[in-house]
């Protein structure tokens, strides 16, 4: 860290911040040195780091089930090519309970939406100060490595399902139909305004909803991972309780971050489900 006195507070701070590039008003164009500098630089910043490992992570996916694909045989197949094939059944099987239209594009959706999400939120498992160590020693000041603990992150993986959603609606329903699904429901045309209100805000809720399920619980757990790192600096005791708390949450957060990943998944599959819904 850039600060000479460490304390348990600018140790959180620090660790929460991430690697923004942007317009500074004053310094102009390049990498914010501090949160207030990343402030200033406005909504138009980019978030480097988030942004870096959600893209690797997404590469990551697609290598590995490739490979997967390019290596399959029908004859004893090997532990990757039995765990992808799961994977791909359990994902099948939830699409097939929760999905009732005809498209084949809510399958390999919902599959990337899972394991990407589940790469994503599975970072959060690596020793807090590991990567930024690492990166520190290259002069990267700030490198946030759980890209579903960036709200930017989740509000984008939710307004890609939203636009599918609004796309399908339309498709299906064709555009008067979507609009007198918000306009005439539940309770017919001569409360227009009052249904439209009801609708926009089950509509809206939607992404809303995700993208805040997911950043909230992923938020949450990586700061008690950094409350738990900030106990090894109050003795050999204190520390020592603080790692069998570490390997407790670690083990309880790998059911957290499974969780989110299928209840995203699961969301989306029910609200393109709905969307298909023709009546």
């Amino acid at each position: 860290m850039a600060s000479e006195t460490l304390t348990p507070t600018s140790y959180i701070i620090h660790h929460l911040q991430n690697l923004v590039y942007g317009k500074h008003p004053v310094n102009g164009w390049g990498f914010a040195e501090t949160s207030e500098q990343a402030a200033e630089m406005g909504f138009w910043a980019v978030h480097v780091d988030s942004l870096g490992w959600s893209i690797g992570l997404g590469i990551l996916f697609l290598w590995l089930f490739r490979k997967a694909a390019m290596n399959a045989t029908s004859g004893v197949p090997g532990k990757w090519q039995n765990f992808v094939e799961v994977m791909v059944n359990f994902v099948d099987t939830s699409v097939k309970e929760s999905f009732h239209g005809k498209n084949e594009v809510v399958g390999p959706l919902a599959l990337t939406i899972f394991c990407w999400i589940f790469l994503m939120n599975f970072m959060d498992l690596i020793p807090v100060d590991f990567i930024p160590a690492l990166f520190a020693v290259a002069g990267v000041e700030y490198m946030k490595v759980v890209p579903t603990t960036d709200v930017n992150i989740t509000f984008a993986l939710a307004l890609g399902v939203f636009a599918l959603v609004i796309y399908y609606s339309i498709k299906v329903k064709g555009l008067g139909g979507f609009i007198g699904e918000l306009t005439l429901q539940p309770f017919g045309k001569w409360l227009i305004p009052f249904n439209f209100l009801l609708e926009f805000v089950g509509l809206i809720s939607k992404p809303i909803s995700l993208a805040l399920r997911l950043f909230g619980n992923l938020y949450a757990g990586e700061l008690i991972f950094m409350l738990i790192a900030v106990m090894y600096m109050a003795g050999i005791w204190v520390g020592a309780l603080g790692v069998g708390l570490h390997l407790v949450w670690a083990i309880f957060h790998i059911l957290i971050i499974t969780l989110q990943a299928f209840i995203f998944m699961m969301l989306t599959i029910v609200y393109l489900s709905m969307a298909h819904e023709d009546h």
